[in-house]
C-alpha cells in the first residue's frame, strides 16, 4: 500500500497495476485514487472500463494500443475478469503497449503461476489487499467517526466490530448510520449501536455458541428464533453451526501447537480479528465434545434430507441437545 500511496503522491506511475484480495473497500479506494491521479476527470476519450469474465481481450488490446487524445495518458481498468485464472493472449501484448497507456487490474483471486501475473510482477506493481487486523480496523472506525467530529471509546469500537464483522464496506455503512442517528451528540455509545446497527449472522452464531457453552438453552434458542425472523433458513443456520464447530476444532489443534493468530487465520480461513474469540471458545470445549457436536450436526442434516425430521424443528432440537450435553 505504501508503494501505491507514493506513486499517487509523486505522480510517477507504473504502466501496469494489479490490485487483488478479499477487501473490496481497499481495492475500490486505491482503484479510484489511481484513476483520478492518472487521468483526473478525463473519463470519456482516454478511459475504458471492462468488467466480468466475458471480456473481449482483442478489444482490450485495441484500446490499449490507441494513443491518448489531448492527454498524456490513457487508462484502462479491468475488474473481476478472472484473466489471472485462465490462459489468454493478453500477457504477450503488454510489452508492446505505448508508454502513455496504463492498465489497472482489480481481482479477487489470482494464480501467481499465470503468465499474466508474472508479466505484471516483472513490469508493474502488484498489491494484495486483504482484511485488516484488529488494531487497524479500530483505527479505521475511529477515523470515519472523527471526520464527523464523533468520539468513541475503544470498548465501543470492539462492540461494533463484533456485530459488523470485518468487511470494511459494511463497517462504513454502519458507521454512517450511527453518525446520522447520534445527530448532534459527540459520543457514540453501545446503545446507539444496538439501536441502528444490523448484526451479521456470524455474530449471532458466536453468541449462540457462547450460550451453549454455559448450558443457557433459552438464550441459544432465542438467538435461533431471531435468525429465523431475519429470514435465515434453518439449514443455513445448521451449516454455520457445523462450520463453527469445525473451526473451533482446527483452532484448538493449531493453538496447542503454538501457532500465532495470523498463522491460524490463514490456515483456517477466518479473519485475524476473530481468532482470539475462536481460541477463547475452543478452550471451553474438549476435543471429544467438539467432535460429538460435529457428529450431531451431520446427523441432523441427514435426518432433514431424508425426511425423518422437519428442518426448523430439527435445528431447534439440535440446539437443545447441545445445551443439555
Amino acid at each position: 500500500m505504501n508503494t501505491l500511496q507514493q506513486h499517487i503522491k509523486q505522480k510517477e506511475f507504473s504502466k501496469l497495476y494489479l490490485l487483488y484480495g478479499e477487501e473490496d473497500y481497499l481495492k475500490k479506494r486505491y482503484k479510484d485514487s489511481l484513476q483520478v491521479a492518472i487521468i483526473s476527470d478525463d473519463l470519456t476519450m482516454n478511459y475504458s472500463y471492462f468488467e466480468g469474465k466475458n471480456i473481449d481481450v482483442i478489444e482490450v488490446i485495441e484500446k490499449a494500443e490507441t494513443l491518448p487524445f489531448f492527454n498524456d495518458r490513457r487508462l484502462i481498468i479491468i475488474e473481476n475478469s478472472d484473466l489471472f485464472l485462465v490462459q489468454n493472449s493478453l500477457a504477450d501484448r503488454l510489452n508492446t503497449l505505448p508508454k502513455s497507456t496504463h492498465i489497472i487490474f482489480v481481482e479477487k483471486k489470482v494464480d501467481k503461476r499465470s503468465k499474466l501475473y508474472k508479466q505484471i510482477k516483472k513490469n508493474g506493481t502488484i498489491t494484495e489487499l486483504n482484511e485488516l487486523d484488529n488494531k487497524k480496523l479500530k483505527v479505521f472506525v475511529a477515523s470515519l467517526l472523527k471526520k464527523d467530529n464523533k468520539k468513541v471509546t475503544e470498548n465501543t469500537v470492539s462492540y461494533l466490530l463484533d456485530k459488523t464483522g470485518t468487511n470494511m464496506l459494511y463497517i462504513q455503512n454502519e458507521v454512517e448510520k450511527l453518525i446520522c442517528y447520534a445527530y448532534d451528540r459527540d459520543l457514540i455509545t453501545k446503545e446507539d449501536i444496538d439501536s441502528v446497527c444490523t448484526e451479521q449472522i456470524e455474530g449471532k452464531i458466536f453468541q449462540m455458541i457462547d450460550a451453549i457453552v454455559v448450558k443457557n438453552k433459552d438464550t441459544a434458542l432465542k438467538l435461533y428464533y431471531d435468525l429465523l425472523e431475519l429470514k435465515e433458513k434453518p439449514m443455513s443456520i445448521l451449516f454455520l453451526l457445523s462450520r463453527h464447530f469445525k473451526i473451533l476444532l482446527q483452532v484448538k489443534d493449531l493453538s496447542k501447537l503454538g501457532r500465532d493468530k495470523y498463522t491460524i487465520a490463514g490456515k483456517v480461513g477466518v479473519s485475524p480479528y476473530f481468532v482470539g474469540k475462536y481460541i477463547g471458545q475452543s478452550n471451553k470445549f474438549s476435543v471429544d465434545s467438539l467432535k460429538d457436536n460435529l457428529y450431531l450436526c451431520n446427523q441432523a442434516e441427514e435426518d432433514v434430507k431424508t425426511g425423518r425430521q422437519n428442518d426448523q424443528l430439527g435445528v431447534e432440537l439440535l440446539i437443545i441437545q447441545f445445551s443439555n450435553n
